[in-house]
């Protein structure tokens, strides 16, 4: 029996931008730090020096947005 399965770059759709690579690396930095809730990494992510397409704070919301925009 054949196990099958996906490669995480093979499900992608293009290159990983600059600021999706900041992100990534500021939420693994954020879960090992401050904790995996929501309000951990929200609270993380505004001790980072990355921001939302905004500009603004990281909410909650738009945490949860800016995740379903970039499909994770």
């Amino acid at each position: 029996m054949t196990t099958r399965y996906v490669v995480v770059h093979q499900t992608r759709t293009h290159e990983p931008t600059a600021y999706e690579l900041k992100l990534a690396g500021a939420l693994e930095e954020v879960y090992a730090r401050h904790g995996h809730e929501l309000a951990d990494v929200v609270r993380g992510l505004n001790s980072s020096s990355v921001f939302p397409p905004d500009g603004g704070t990281w909410t909650e919301e738009s945490f949860r947005a800016e995740i379903e925009r970039l499909g994770a």
